[in-house]
């Protein structure tokens, strides 16, 4: 199984220009799933198609929404269905009945992993510190994974890696080392899913065991590079728990990749996906009004996104 980076990944040399679109999709939780749902349904009917995209990067939640609207589904079908269903589990991070690890939601996740942060001299340490506390914590039988593995398949219409380029993020919990998924890694589309979206207890792949994706940076738009133009939606609307200094945050990844000669625009929630970007988003009751707001955003942003877009 390769779980190093994409041959593709090297950096541009000065003398190549940038070439197409790029679409990145941050990890936000339930709330983050269906408000970035609802704005690529809304960005749609519009007259803006965002899963043309030469390339989509997905992270947590954001992996699972790359995989949906990637997968044949009409995003328009996908937004109905968030809309009409009653609340699912969380689209990404930790959940109840997943195993006997102790994090059970979002407020404790958020306490147990400020305190590793806090401890940590730099993100690769933070990476290192937040797989072995993980792997100490879980004393499951394996089986949460194997139903974890179920409620990921559940979500997606199609368990195959479209032809068109995904990249899913994770991080290997033995090592600290992040890892890039895509269609040539060795791995099945709903394990990526499954791997990055795991917040706590960490998911086994081969010889190894994965974690969620943002652990190496918080929307991993950097991964972008190369392309001229670049669509972020981030659910945390660009917030950063780590450090500065760190480089983790969107800010400092926007600004590398408009160095490299990237044209890149970010788009946050607004007030009317309600206000539960914090520790509630792993909440599903908020998926209703999440996708709600995200259809209204992206058909108001349409036009303004359009001018990048085409």
């Amino acid at each position: 199984m390769n779980t190093s980076l994409p041959s593709s990944f090297s950096t541009p040399s000065a003398s190549s220009a940038p070439v197409g679109r790029a679409l990145v999709v941050a990890g936000g939780g339930a709330a983050g799933n269906a408000w970035a749902i609802g704005f690529i349904a809304g960005a749609a009917e519009a007259g803006v198609d965002l899963t043309e995209a030469d390339v989509i990067i997905g992270t947590s939640s954001g992996s699972t929404v790359a995989a949906q609207i990637t997968s044949g589904t009409p995003t328009a079908d996908l937004y109905a269905a968030i809309v009409a269903d009653a609340p699912r589990p969380p689209a990404g991070g930790p959940r109840a009945g997943s195993g006997p690890a102790p994090i059970l939601s979002g407020s404790s996740y958020l306490d147990w992993s400020n305190d590793i942060i806090g401890s940590s001299t730099d993100a690769s340490d933070m990476r290192r510190r937040m797989g072995a506390a993980a792997l100490a914590a879980d004393e499951s039988d394996g089986s949460g994974s194997a139903r974890w593995r179920e409620t990921v398949a559940a979500r997606l219409s199609s368990h195959r890696w479209p032809e068109r380029r995904v990249l899913i993020v994770a991080v290997d919990a033995y090592t600290g080392d992040p890892v890039v998924f895509d269609r040539h890694s060795g791995v099945e589309l709903v394990d990526a899913v499954a791997a990055s979206t795991s917040a706590m207890t960490p998911y086994p792949l081969g010889e190894s065991r994965y974690m969620n994706g943002g652990y190496r940076r918080n929307e991993n738009a950097d991964l972008a590079a190369g392309y001229d133009r670049v669509l972020v939606l981030s659910p945390f609307s660009g917030r950063t728990r780590y450090p500065l200094e760190w480089g983790m945050d969107l800010a400092t990844q926007v600004g590398e990749l408009r160095a490299g000669g990237s044209t890149v625009e970010t788009v946050f929630p607004d007030g009317g996906a309600g206000d539960v970007f914090d520790a509630n988003a792993l909440d599903p009751s908020t998926r209703r009004q999440a996708a709600l707001g995200g259809y209204d955003q992206g058909r108001a942003r349409a036009a303004e996104i359009a001018e990048l877009w085409r």
